[in-house]
């Protein structure tokens, strides 16, 4: 993917639809609409997955918390999805057995639960081996030995899939693009051309070079997610329904702080549920769920979020004893919902809803990572239908394959884990296989070419070089953050990789892009405030 010939492409054409927004959501409208024959466009201000779709619990998830809100048809749709997105990627969307523990004297009853979950495994369609599996009190303190004994009477093993929302966003727009659609990150949408009051385009600044350009298109779809309201107020359109944005906040620590043995979904006092994952070399916490007004450009962990987790966990683990210097890393965002009068932040629906102005403006939100599909199914549906009835073809996604994606199954990818590692030996790096094809599926092989055309291929700096040329290269990385953050996830999930690789990484970046000395420190600080925003709560 190459910006620049991009941006030429999006200046000096007229297309079908133009989407603004590059997290999750827009990026399935582009697979959609290009894959039904659309001439589209995408843009997105930031990075791609820039926003809430690099911040979320990172679980391709059924909801089972909507039963509670008795929100049976969104169960029924996510659910039903996860099937669906782990055979488009089956090395990227990854099943994942979660532990649900029950008290006596809090959260759900066992009758309750049980009828609960085979409700959820009906609803989401479980295959009849990952349907879930109720547990004694014995059986559940033996399958995750950290829980306070004290009032646990008993549990519940249910299905759940994990994956890394920035990397699945980053698939789907690949895929989008190999289907014809023009992307561009780091192109925010500053205002719109109107022609006898319908909208016929948007005037579009590029923020690396702070030039402006028109993007001509019969149709603007606003999947900005927590930015909805903002360019709904340029087109002055927020009328009626507006956002309520909530901030989720999650927590990462070394494994050998909080050694968990599995992903555990547990209730706190206030009746909120968090989850526990272990991840590789870390696991995480999370999530709140507050309101939140301030600026939606910054959003970070306060002190108040990362002790209210914190407290929630050494109460249900209070062997762990965590403390606030045991946080290697977090991450905040926020959840762009709908505003309901009279509901708290944990209250409100998670589901999507469409909005239309007198202009043409198309906005969507809300909505969930896990129905991402069906999302942009439902904005594709109404362009057709409205604007290009006469060549509506239906949706077809179900069958089309992410970049890297040639899977069958999951026995499959295990089998590449183990091809991929025996290359790596000789660089002695083998330990990198699963996190790589977890990543880039059969694009290791191209990551795999770059480190053995390299003259010093040895080692963890020279696999990240690699892996850093592939990015620039087919994954339209601009800045370094694009690179340690959303691509790889180094700044959440593996702390003293990117202490080990941030200088050799700043140092390429240098070389490539031509910067000053000043340029060089000035990117290093930012990365430096990142880390330091990851991890120094009292800042918040």
């Amino acid at each position: 993917m190459n910006r620049e010939k991009n941006i030429l492409k999006l200046a000096n054409n007229s297309f079908d639809l133009l989407i603004i927004g590059g997290g999750i959501t827009g990026a399935g409208i582009a697979l959609d609409a290009a894959s039904r024959g659309l001439k589209t466009a995408l843009i997105e201000k930031n990075d791609f997955a820039f926003g809430t779709s690099s911040r979320s619990t990172k679980l391709i998830h059924g909801g089972l918390r909507y039963l509670k809100q008795l929100e049976f048809g969104l169960v029924k749709e996510v659910g039903s999805e996860r099937a669906v997105v782990h055979k488009l990627a089956p090395h990227l969307v990854i099943p994942e057995k979660m532990l649900l523990p029950l008290y006596e004297n809090r959260g759900f009853g066992s009758i309750l639960t049980s009828v609960g979950l085979k409700l959820y495994d009906f609803l989401a369609g479980v295959k009849a081996e990952d349907q879930r599996r109720m547990l004694t009190r014995n059986q559940t303190l033996k399958q995750e030995p950290l829980l306070e004994p004290k009032d646990v009477k008993g549990g519940a093993i249910y299905a759940e899939y994990r994956t890394d929302d920035a990397r699945l966003t980053m698939e789907i727009i690949k895929t989008a693009v190999k289907a014809g659609a023009y992307v561009a990150n780091y192109c925010e949408a500053v205002d719109f051309y109107y022609s006898d009051g319908i909208l016929t385009g948007v005037r579009t600044l590029n923020q690396i070079s702070g030039e402006q350009f028109p993007i001509n298109a019969k149709v603007v779809v606003n999947a900005a997610g927590p930015w909805v309201d903002t360019l709904r107020d340029i087109n002055k359109s927020k009328q009626g329904k507006r956002l309520q944005l909530t901030k989720g906040v999650h927590l990462v620590m070394p494994h050998e702080k909080f050694p968990v043995r599995q992903a555990i979904y547990f209730d706190v006092e206030d009746g909120r549920m968090i989850f526990a994952i272990p991840r590789g070399r870390t696991t995480y916490i999370g999530t709140t769920d507050t309101n939140y007004t301030s600026n939606i450009d910054e959003v970070y962990t306060s002190k108040a979020d990362a002790e209210y987790l914190i407290n929630a966990v050494n109460r249900t683990f209070p062997s762990v004893n965590l403390s606030l210097t045991d946080i290697e890393s977090s991450w905040a965002g926020l959840r762009p919902l709908i505003h309901e009068d009279g509901k708290s932040a944990s209250e409100l629906s998670r589901k999507d809803e469409i909005f239309e102005s007198k202009s043409g403006l198309i906005s969507i939100a809300g909505g969930k990572l896990t129905g991402y599909r069906k999302m942009a199914e439902r904005i594709v549906d109404l362009v057709m239908k409205k604007y290009y009835k006469e060549k509506f073809i239906p949706c077809k996604t179900e069958r089309i394959l992410f970049t890297g994606s040639e899977f069958k199954n999951n026995k499959e990818v295990n089998e590449y884990i183990a091809t991929v590692a025996f290359r790596l030996r000789l660089f002695g790096v083998e330990e990198q296989a699963s996190y790589l094809v977890h990543n880039y599926g059969k694009q290791c092989s191209s990551i795999l070419s770059r480190l053995e055309g390299m003259d010093n291929n040895s080692g963890l700096v020279a696999l990240k070089i690699a892996e850093l040329k592939f990015c620039l290269e087919n994954e339209m990385v601009i800045k370094p953050s694009d690179f340690l953050v959303r691509r790889t996830g180094l700044l959440y999930f593996n702390r003293p990789q990117l202490d080990e690789i941030l200088i050799p990484v700043l140092m390429d970046f240098k070389t490539r892009f031509n910067w000053t000395d000043q340029q060089f420190e000035s990117e290093k600080t930012e990365i430096e405030l990142l880390i330091d925003k990851a991890i120094n709560f009292a800042a918040q």
